[in-house]
């Protein structure tokens, strides 16, 4: 019989699933409206691209800080906990932003991202491992990818919110603070809510007869090192679409963040929904090759072309990059025999990779005066990922 996605030893986790895959959407705007941050600071603090990174370094360095802290609080209080933490210090850090029109200090700004961040880090570290647990482990990357679906709404929300109003002189403190209301409307719904934990159950139940697995340190490394890679391409593709698309292919500010929601994130978006379901006919490594090695086509045509030949390619790349974080996460995990917690927040912990690309980029683009050229770094990345994925035996 095949094994249900989301029923598993009498259990049906279908409305859990449900719950905590809205979270999805909520990092997603984060990390969506985030990218037109970067031109939006260069222009009203007249910083440079690689000054400006540090919007994605506050971000993405609050993932490294918080994420063993963050598997403490879903160790000793439970997933919900480890929920709501995240919600709150999201709504704070969005909050942030409204006495930053006075502070008007790009710094602050930078500080508000690493509260948001810090919050983020508690959301994903609950978040994504809990959806591989909601149902039969052979669907888990399947969860994981439908979950990241909604996640990728969220990127196409973020950026097109954003460019609509930050580039037409509306305040940055709107978005930030409707955001942040909202976000403290939902961590108050969840902290009422009671989140069942499907593997403490099966642990308690089969107590006398299972066997401690230990990590596969090789394998897991791996996995980790390639989740970095990942994120630090994503991030640095990401947050320089916009200056990439004004110098190179030769539009506007807005028309670009209007292709980057619509266009390479809808694409991010629709791929992932594709990969949720071709995963439970296709062994997964498999597909994450594919996407792999469309990734490495596309960034070697941004760096060597212009125009619309480069536009399309970047539509290419957001469809490729679509499955591969929770099939990378998902897969790293399995590594990690029964040690899955310390593992998830192991594995958050690479998201610090988005801080480091940003800030390369930028100084390459500042430096040698081509946009293109910084687009080597995320090339490189996707090389090291189709290399995991060759590899894995599974």
């Amino acid at each position: 019989m095949k094994p249900s996605i989301f029923k598993y030893e009498g259990h049906n986790y279908l409305i859990p699933f449900l719950l905590i895959s809205s979270l999805f959407f909520m990092w997603g705007f984060a990390h969506g409206i985030l990218e037109v941050l970067n031109p939006h600071f260069q222009e009203s603090f007249h910083i440079s691209k690689a000054m400006s990174a540090l919007t994605q370094a506050a971000v993405y360095g609050a993932y490294f800080l918080m994420a063993l802290p963050a598997g403490w609080i879903i160790q000793k209080w439970g997933y919900r906990k480890g929920v709501t933490t995240g919600l709150m210090l999201f709504g704070i850090g969005a909050l942030m932003f409204i006495p930053g029109l006075l502070v008007n200090s790009f710094y602050y700004y930078v500080l508000s991202l690493f509260v948001i961040g810090c919050g983020l880090t508690c959301l994903e570290t609950s978040a994504n491992p809990y959806t591989t647990v909601l149902g039969h482990p052979d669907k888990a990357e399947s969860r994981i990818n439908l979950s990241q679906s909604l996640n990728g709404i969220g990127w196409i929300v973020g950026p097109l919110v954003g460019g609509q109003l930050l580039f037409t002189g509306v305040s940055i403190a709107v978005p930030y603070a409707i955001v942040g209301i909202l976000v403290l409307v939902v961590a108050f719904i969840f902290s009422r809510v009671k989140l069942p934990d499907p593997r403490k159950t099966h642990e308690a139940e089969t107590q006398e007869t299972r066997k401690d697995i230990p990590i596969n340190v090789v394998a897991f490394t791996f996995g980790m090192l390639t989740l970095f890679l990942y994120v630090a391409a994503q991030t640095g593709v990401n947050s320089f679409f916009i200056n990439y698309a004004v110098e190179c292919i030769h539009i506007e500010k807005q028309e670009a963040s209007m292709y980057l929601a619509f266009g390479g994130m809808g694409l991010f978006f629709a791929g992932r929904l594709i990969g949720g379901v071709l995963m439970n006919y296709i062994k997964p490594k498999y597909i994450l090759m594919v996407c792999a090695m469309l990734t490495i086509f596309s960034t070697l045509v941004i760096v060597t072309c212009n125009g619309l030949v480069s536009l399309a390619a970047f539509f290419t790349l957001y469809f490729g990059e679509s499955i591969m974080f929770p099939t990378i996460f998902s897969l790293a995990l399995r590594d990690a025999g029964t040690h899955t917690k310390i593992a998830s927040s192991l594995l958050i912990m690479t998201i610090v990779g988005g801080a480091v690309a940003p800030i390369l980029m930028g100084y390459i683009a500042d430096t040698t005066g081509s946009m293109a050229t910084s687009f080597t770094i995320p090339l490189l990345c996707y090389v090291v990922i189709a290399g995991y994925a060759a590899t894995r035996r599974k």
